[in-house]
């Protein structure tokens, strides 16, 4: 949707409209688009509220129902922080004593919504004229935010009064072409991390698939998932990592928070490696991004299976509350060679009918595989398709 269908959006006929419309189905969008044009209205301005429509639909999953009184834009919907981790954000800052907080890449406003949320005041700011104005409507509600479009790295901090500094620099070219290097970031890394000279209170949102060579020493980085799926980096300063420097995992699954942080001991290190026992483990994936599956592994007392492969294996199972949900474990029912011949034979002699399939160090595609296995019963499976001691092995599990 282009500025021009927003600007439509804004006026009050545009707005009522938007808010008129019933939940989104892309069933329904066609014929809903063609009774309204035929009732008079716009085409563009039908157009862009059906867009607005479809955007808020998706949004939802992100941002629970405040979804519905917003305005996006694809790119900034994708980069928006879903308000569970946006809520941990702003504890961060409030837990620190921070009362104002400069959001210098605000973006559509979710880090900014929740931290007004729990009273911080927020000086939002963003370079793109459409996203700062998108802003400015989401914000409405919380006269604790001011937006402002420039940029964020140009404020005088120390004039403007902030004691705490928070930044999310674009990860993505013109073109949506993903960018790796820190240095290319818009704004690039090292300028943002420079600001903690003014303000030691800065926290980062970056992609979590920053090497561990690139963190700066003095950060508190932990990676985040949020039922199951890696959502960012977080890089913490100064009084917003009161642990001190380090790596961490957050872990947040069925409305509950779990944290696993380095071990100053070494339990991270690297665990011992050796054969498949009755257990298998497999740790979350910012677990596994923050280096941590050690520390899963001392804490189930067991072992990798393959010192490339993620992967922890225990004799005995180990008490739910040391893995869990830190890790999901399986009970171990079978270890295979792989080969697609024995493998279709096991199942069919069984009668297994729906295949769960999880794969780590191995190039086999799990839906290619489905189809070649030719399914046939009504019983359901579960087998890990990994790398065992160099060799590709199938193993049979089910879940504890």
């Amino acid at each position: 949707m282009d500025d021009a269908g927003l600007v439509k959006l804004l006026s009050p006929d545009g707005w009522a409209l938007l808010q008129a419309l019933p939940p989104y189905d892309e069933r329904l969008a066609l014929p809903i688009a063609e009774r309204l044009q035929k009732e008079g209205l716009d085409p563009a301005l039908v157009a862009a509220a059906l867009t607005q429509s479809r955007l808020r639909l998706r949004a939802r999953g992100k941002l629970g129902e405040f979804a519905d009184g917003m305005l996006f834009t694809v790119h900034g919907l994708e980069q928006a922080t879903r308000l569970e981790v946006a809520a941990h954000h702003a504890r961060r800052y409030r837990d620190a004593g921070c009362t104002y907080v400069a959001d210098l890449t605000c973006g559509l406003g979710a880090d900014a919504l929740a931290m007004a949320g729990i009273g911080l005041r927020v000086l939002a700011t963003d370079v793109d004229e459409t996203t700062a104005a998108l802003a400015t409507v989401n914000l409405r509600a919380f006269p604790e935010v001011q937006v402002r479009l420039g940029d964020g790295l140009a404020l005088d901090l120390a004039a403007e009064g902030v004691d705490g500094v928070y930044a999310d620099p674009a990860r993505r070219t013109g073109t949506g072409r993903r960018v790796f290097d820190p240095r290319a970031y818009s704004p690039p890394l090292d300028e943002v991390l420079a600001v903690r000279g003014t303000v030691p209170a800065l926290g980062l949102k970056l992609g979590p698939g920053l090497a561990h060579r690139d963190l700066p020493v003095d950060a508190e980085a932990q990676w985040v998932s949020a039922d199951g799926e890696v959502v960012e980096l977080g890089l913490w300063f100064g009084p917003l990592a009161p642990d001190g420097p380090g790596r961490s995992a957050l872990v947040l699954r069925d409305g509950a928070a779990h944290t696993l942080r380095a071990d100053p001991d070494g339990d991270d290190d690297a665990p011992p490696v050796g054969p498949v026992g009755g257990y298998l483990y497999e740790p979350d994936g910012a677990v596994i991004r923050a280096g941590l599956v050690g520390t899963v592994a001392h804490r189930v007392r067991g072992r990798l299976i393959d010192p490339t492969i993620a992967y922890v294996t225990s004799n005995a199972l180990a008490d739910r509350t040391a893995w869990h949900p830190l890790a999901t474990g399986y009970r171990v029912l079978d270890d295979l060679p792989f080969g697609l011949k024995r493998l279709r034979t096991y199942l069919r002699e069984r009668g297994v009918g729906r295949l769960t399939i999880k794969k780590r160090g191995t190039a086999v595609v799990p839906e290619t595989l489905r189809r070649q296995l030719d399914l046939r019963g009504d019983a359901e499976g579960t087998v890990v398709l990994t790398r065992v001691a160099g060799q590709q092995r199938v193993l049979v599990v089910e879940p504890v």
